[in-house]
């Protein structure tokens, strides 16, 4: 996906390193290496061809080695039925979202190829709670969706809201920005992204660094076509637009707060300063539910 192209200066050379740790290093690791390949992308697919040693593929295509069928998502969580070339089970997982059945995914191909039984991988998916600052949820007994996710690439935010849209009924609104010093080419896609899926799109500070976070905002809006421009809201202080993300949201709703996920900083300029959205979600709802 579209991230670390400050690095990597193309797609082609981001996977082309990534594609060493499934030849190169594999091939040091002898035997012991197990490739887990998510082939329901191009990207994948060559790479299930490239790499050494054994591979086990997953994904949704009926062509993978381990598969996800009949997937049902609610807030509370996740269930599907897992394929695998030993059998197949129903697996109930507490964590919420497509995505994480597609993590899911990954760590059963890994451990199935490692040799472990199908009963014991899926005692521990069952037993796996939720990661932090990953589509983690905010609740205070309000009648609405709060949700806290990492999601600071475009691959990443869709799949954010595409999760979001499976789960809630109501309107999806959307509290994200792009940090400063960092792949300047992704921030008007993001825009485009959180306009398109969104009902409400508040376009915000991340991480701003060095740049002038009014400046970074300005590159995000430029990617939102002109009809998706009155979903827009700005407010580049970071704690005033989750406030008013959660000061509109009505019941059914969920507000998704993405790109900093787990982190408890916000860094402007060369001062990194205490900031957690988590902590701020609940400041807010407190705010809103006692007003």
């Amino acid at each position: 996906t579209q991230d670390h192209l400050d690095f990597h200066a193309t797609l082609e050379e981001y996977f082309a390193a990534k594609r060493r740790l499934f030849t190169e290093y594999a091939a040091e690791a002898g035997d012991a290496f197990v490739a887990a390949v998510n082939v329901d992308s191009e990207w994948g697919r060559r790479l299930s061809g490239d790499a050494v040693g054994r591979v086990v593929t997953f994904g949704s295509t009926p062509d993978a080695v381990v598969r996800a069928e009949r997937c049902e998502l609610s807030p509370g969580g996740t269930s599907f039925v897992l394929v695998s070339p030993g059998g197949s089970r129903q697996v109930r997982m507490k964590l919420a979202g497509a995505f994480n059945a597609e993590n899911a995914l990954a760590a059963a191909a890994l451990c199935l190829g490692r040799g472990l039984p199908l009963d014991v991988v899926v005692q521990g998916l069952e037993a796996v709670t939720g990661v932090p600052g990953r589509f983690e949820s905010v609740d205070v007994g309000q009648p609405f969706g709060v949700i806290v996710d990492y999601a600071h690439t475009p691959d990443g935010l869709v799949k954010l809201i595409g999760a979001a849209r499976r789960v809630w009924s109501g309107r999806i609104i959307t509290v994200f920005g792009c940090g400063g010093d960092r792949d300047r080419g992704k921030r008007p896609q993001m825009g485009r992204i959180a306009a398109d899926g969104s009902d409400i799109a508040i376009v915000t500070s991340d991480n701003p660094r060095s740049e002038d976070p009014e400046a970074i905002i300005d590159q995000v809006v430029a990617g939102v076509p002109n009809e998706l421009r009155s979903k827009l809201v700005r407010i580049s202080d970071r704690r005033q637009a989750i406030h008013h993300a959660i000061s509109q949201a009505r019941e059914g709703d969920v507000v998704l707060i993405a790109g900093k996920g787990h982190e408890d900083y916000q860094i402007i300029g060369s001062t990194k300063l205490h900031f957690d959205d988590r902590e701020v979600a609940r400041e807010a709802l407190s705010a809103a539910l006692h007003a």
